[in-house]
């Protein structure tokens, strides 16, 4: 069995939805399980839903309505009055997640968070199946949240792996077209779960572990995996061939093509990678496998914005040692604080962490009581994988350089955006 997965761009509007149909006329979909995430921008608008929801806004009514109304006009472009299923089992889900906004009592924000946003991949693959029945492949849709399980981590969901492996294979049909969705799971006592953003790739390889896949692919707009990513830099350049440990090494440090837990599962069984263009499914595109090549060797640029660069120092003039750092990391870990960088010396300690759940302040204020804390918002970090000086040259040139970091093999810049 192959694996695809489908992302949201790839399935943004009905021409979308089309070209997913001719992508799997061109590649074969006999075998072929496809993951397919939210369309388009379908996540964001429901984190809108979510936030008017919380904030008891009069705005809740009309957030929700875009989200329908988005969904009901690629609806209209596809299908024609002789395919009313596919409108109603759409409706049948938005009438869920009306229920659910109604009905819920729970305050928790991730568990609010999971139950609405995994109606963005529900709804997508209900019309994606739908669609291609109606273009007579024949067609299973296969609700993920019966198959893999986790634990009520909401938002950053851990796998159970045997419980997992059990469901699966015993719920794939072989020798036909199965679609599922990416992002999801369900906890002991089935609510949903996610498994962090951009955790369609993730699902993928746990269908693929499981299953023993033979590949796995990622169809995206881009023609493969970039030396570079093209909106930060010119020029960018298609590497052909990434060994496992080097597309580990650059989804560690933040390359946005490939999900940083991606990997580990197919790399245990050795189940190849690719990473392909939808506009142009023929292309080869990038492989993912086993060896030690990167092929053409190019230093890799990784840009990850919006991050904080904390520098604590300590009050007295004392070391900052082992049992100060274990108790810094004890707290980001609490407050998931994702830390990208260290650097110490004896009396101050710098990290650059994404605060992507707003938790810094409440870390701050703890911090304050026992070290002297600075801090800088917004900062940039640079990461070049196999580095030189030109290329550290053109990431510094002109900028504001707060801090730099050299391993053997790796750079690590933080440039002030301000």
């Amino acid at each position: 069995m192959r694996v695809f997965k489908f992302g949201g761009a790839s399935i943004k509007d009905a021409e979308g939805i089309k070209n997913v149909y001719d992508v799997l006329q061109k590649v074969g979909y006999d075998d072929v399980l496809l993951v397919v995430s939210a369309m388009g921008k379908t996540t964001n608008a429901l984190e809108t839903v979510i936030k008017d929801y919380f904030e008891k806004s009069s705005a809740l009514k009309a957030s929700v309505q875009e989200v329908k109304k988005y969904h009901n006009q690629i609806l209209l472009d596809l299908f024609d009055s002789e395919c009313p299923a596919v409108f109603e089992d759409v409706n049948k889900k938005f009438l869920e997640l009306d229920y659910f906004l109604e009905h819920n009592k729970s305050t928790n924000y991730n568990f609010v968070y999971d139950q609405v946003v995994s109606y963005g991949e529900l709804i997508s693959t209900t019309i994606l199946a739908h669609f291609m029945n109606y273009k007579n492949i024949p067609t299973t849709w296969v609700d993920v949240r019966n198959l893999i399980k986790t634990n009520t981590n909401y938002r950053d969901a851990e796998v159970d792996w045997a419980l997992t492996q059990e469901n699966i294979s015993k719920n794939i049909q072989r020798n036909q077209l199965n679609i599922t969705q990416g992002f999801l799971g369900s906890d002991p006592n089935n609510f949903t779960t996610t498994l962090g953003r951009e955790g369609s790739d993730y699902t993928a390889a746990i269908f693929a572990y499981c299953l023993n896949a033979q590949s796995v692919t990622i169809w995206k707009d881009v023609p493969g995996v970039m030396n570079a990513d093209p909106r930060y830099f010119e020029n960018a350049q298609l590497l052909n061939q990434i060994s496992y440990r080097e597309a580990i090494e650059l989804a560690f440090y933040g390359a946005t093509v490939i999900h940083p837990k991606t990997l580990q599962p197919l790399q245990k069984k050795e189940i190849p990678l690719y990473v392909k263009s939808f506009i142009n499914p023929l292309l080869k595109g990038t492989s993912v496998s086993k060896g030690n090549t990167l092929e053409p060797y190019l230093p890799c640029y990784i840009v990850k914005r919006d991050q904080l660069l904390i520098s604590l120092s300590s009050i007295d003039f004392s070391f900052i040692m082992e049992e100060h750092i274990s108790e810094i990391f004890s707290l980001f870990h609490q407050f998931k604080l994702k830390v990208n960088l260290i650097q110490n010396s004896a009396i101050s300690f710098s990290v650059c962490v994404e605060d992507k759940f707003d938790n810094f302040k409440e870390v701050n204020a703890i911090l304050s009581k026992k070290f002297k804390v600075d801090y800088t918002e917004k900062v940039t970090l640079y990461t070049i994988r196999h580095f030189n000086d030109t290329a550290a040259q053109m990431v510094e040139e002109g900028k504001k350089v707060l801090l730099k970091q050299l391993s053997k093999e790796t750079m690590q810049i933080i440039i002030s955006e301000n």
